[in-house]
């Protein structure tokens, strides 16, 4: 009895995540043109940038795979879509405000994210590489 119940379950969850993968949002990735990107002080800082924070605040957005499956993708865009919005490097023409905080939350190591660290090695940064890039961001006009 307890056998069936457990497949009984089973099945219902791998169909709940079947049906999900049909909801579009999380798996229509843009990557709108870049219109302008700031005047880096250095492009070492760019790079840094690049390594780091592009992935959620650009336009140039790597998509993963896994970005592909519900409900991993609604967190993936979701998070792409509030970066963006908060501070894009590559809408530079529009006023950003945001590059004097995101130099504070990279100095105190609060970006990139934990999680994103752990499944993206290159955006770990030395504590020399944050301030590098955290100068470089407080530069940026």
């Amino acid at each position: 009895m307890a056998r069936r119940i457990l497949l009984i379950v089973l099945a219902v969850g791998v169909a709940l995540l079947l049906a999900i993968q049909l909801v579009p949002y999380g798996r229509q990735h843009t990557n709108p043109p870049v219109t302008a990107e700031p005047a880096w002080p250095d492009p070492a800082v760019r790079d840094l940038a690049v390594r780091a924070c592009f992935d959620c605040h650009s336009n140039q957005v790597v998509w993963p795979w896994y970005s592909n499956i519900a409900p991993i993708s609604w967190l993936v865009q979701s998070h792409v879509d509030e970066a963006r919005a908060r501070l894009n490097f590559s809408t530079w023409d529009i006023r950003q405000g945001g590059a004097g905080e995101a130099a504070e939350v990279v100095l105190a190591g609060e970006m990139p994210p934990g999680y994103y660290r752990l499944m993206h090695r290159s955006a770990n940064l030395s504590s020399a590489e944050a301030a590098q890039l955290a100068q470089g961001l407080s530069a940026l006009r």
